[in-house]
């Protein structure tokens, strides 16, 4: 085997319940080390440290100071923009580099402590964390959200989502109570692995009535999504992965089961404003990304052992299934965490924790799929990962999958529902309206619902292919029907 093979040898996860826990810079550190003590690495021997943004709290210089933590001096230096493609990126362009000889060991680890954040904010205290960024760097955005959906009120997730989720579903002829009761057998069995994962946020199993059913403690949030079916991100968890060349693990003395080998990925990417896809329900992109990482790996969906679909939202799940051809009841199971919305979902760090998981897996052998998104569906990562080499890596090029719509901010006359949700308080009240209109001449556009009756109408019968009349008050398309 060529000594530069690209490998992963230590991975670490950490869970934190007792409130207040420790800061990110904390967290981080202390899964780095336990990190590379599995992989008998001294941190100083680290050539480069990869730290995943961290919403939770913004450092002066993050990568710096945990470099500091470690004694280590590494060369290569990242810091990550937000995305849930972030920790894939990130390793693959580590793999990358040790393929090329231009380093032999990288440190990703990335962590949230957002429970924390909200115990001292119930409290009303100050966070009292070390070497806050002054002045504090703008949101990690690769591209802020369009000026229409601001005006719209649509940067949500929870309001994204389900509108693709209500697209989806029209498309695929479902009605609504059948979309809802599919929702909770897909994620039923989900809640099963969490509750059998000592790192899980939420170890406990539920059945598909208790997911999906409204009620004081699973409010809708943006319907047709209660609480119990979506990421749950405010949790203090932190991950770390190492990885090294096939040489250095030798003279590491590392032994062969415990070294897992990145096989093939590849990265491709929707139309960033979720309006301007050419179809809200599905995904070109998702399909490029998964093709390739099967096509490098040499390998296909029914060699997979194991699977990790990411599921911030059921319509991800849904979405990736229809891309790569899966049931979405495969006997194998989706995940190997219990998903985002039960092992965890801190934010930019999920995979991090899906892939040190499947790396424990593979260590009695076999291949796994670890899949990922990025903000709004927008971005998708597929990485094959296997207890055997062989492959290619490839490289993190964009692969566009789609053109865009054009999109109208203001618009007044008739237009047709192509997506929509009914976005609810903090007291699962109806809020508002969102929906996504097909413009005469094949443009779309934004409008909100503020009628409580037509709210009400909504979430009764499926709105997808109504005829709407759209108004606006110089800022915002309101509609009605």
């Amino acid at each position: 085997m060529d000594p530069r093979t690209p490998c992963l040898i230590g991975a670490a996860q950490l869970t934190v319940r007792d409130q207040p826990g420790p800061e990110p810079l904390d967290l981080w550190e202390r899964v780095a080390r336990r990190a590379a003590r599995e992989a008998r690495l001294p941190p100083a021997r680290l050539d480069s440290i990869q730290v995943v943004h961290c919403d939770s709290w913004q450092y002066d210089a993050p990568v710096g100071r945990l470099a500091e933590r470690l004694g280590a001096d590494p060369r290569h230096r990242v810091y990550s923009k937000v995305s849930g493609t972030a920790p894939q990126l990130l390793v693959g362009e580590a793999a990358r580099a040790i393929a090329a000889g231009e380093m032999e060991a990288a440190l990703v680890v990335g962590a949230e402590a957002l429970a924390t954040r909200r115990t001292y904010r119930h409290r009303g205290e100050h966070v009292p964390w070390s070497h806050p960024a002054n002045p504090k760097p703008p949101y990690g955005w690769e591209r802020p959200p369009h000026p229409a959906e601001l005006a719209h009120e649509l940067f949500l997730p929870a309001h994204t989502y389900a509108i693709m989720e209500t697209a989806r579903r029209a498309a695929s002829g479902q009605a609504i109570g059948e979309e809802t009761a599919e929702r909770g057998r897909i994620m039923a069995p989900m809640t099963e692995v969490a509750a059998a994962n000592r790192h899980a946020w939420r170890r406990t199993a539920m059945t598909a009535e208790e997911l999906v059913t409204p009620g004081p403690r699973n409010r809708f949030v943006g319907w047709p999504y209660t609480r119990n079916t979506i990421a749950v991100i405010e949790v203090d968890q932190a991950a770390a992965l190492v990885l090294a060349s096939e040489g250095l693990a030798d003279r590491l003395r590392v032994p062969r089961e415990q070294r897992i080998y990145l096989r093939g990925w590849a990265y491709a990417e929707d139309t960033w404003e979720v309006a301007a896809r050419p179809a809200l329900g599905s995904s070109r992109a998702i399909a490029a990304a998964a093709e390739a990482a099967f096509k490098r790996a040499g390998l296909g969906l029914d060699d997979m052992h194991a699977l990790d679909v990411y599921s911030c939202f059921a319509v991800a799940i849904r979405q990736a299934c229809d891309a790569i051809g899966l049931d979405p009841l495969d006997r194998r199971g989706l995940t190997v965490t219990g998903g985002l919305p039960y092992a965890g979902g801190p934010s930019s760090c999920y995979v991090l924790h899906s892939t040190a998981t499947m790396a424990a897996l593979l260590r009695d052998g076999g291949h796994g799929l670890v899949t990922s998104v990025g903000m709004h569906l927008t971005k998708h990562a597929y990485a094959v990962w296997s207890s055997e080499p062989g492959g290619r890596l490839g490289d993190a090029a964009p692969v566009f999958a789609a053109d865009a719509v054009p999109l109208v901010d203001r618009y007044e006359g008739e237009a047709t529902v192509a997506g929509y949700t009914v976005a609810h308080d903090r007291e699962g009240r109806p809020e508002r309206g969102i929906v996504v209109v097909d413009l005469p001449g094949g443009a779309r556009a934004h409008a909100l619902v503020r009628q409580a009756d037509l709210m009400a109408d909504a979430m009764g019968r499926e709105l997808v292919g109504q005829r709407v009349r759209l108004v606006t008050d110089g800022k915002v398309n309101v509609t009605t029907w």
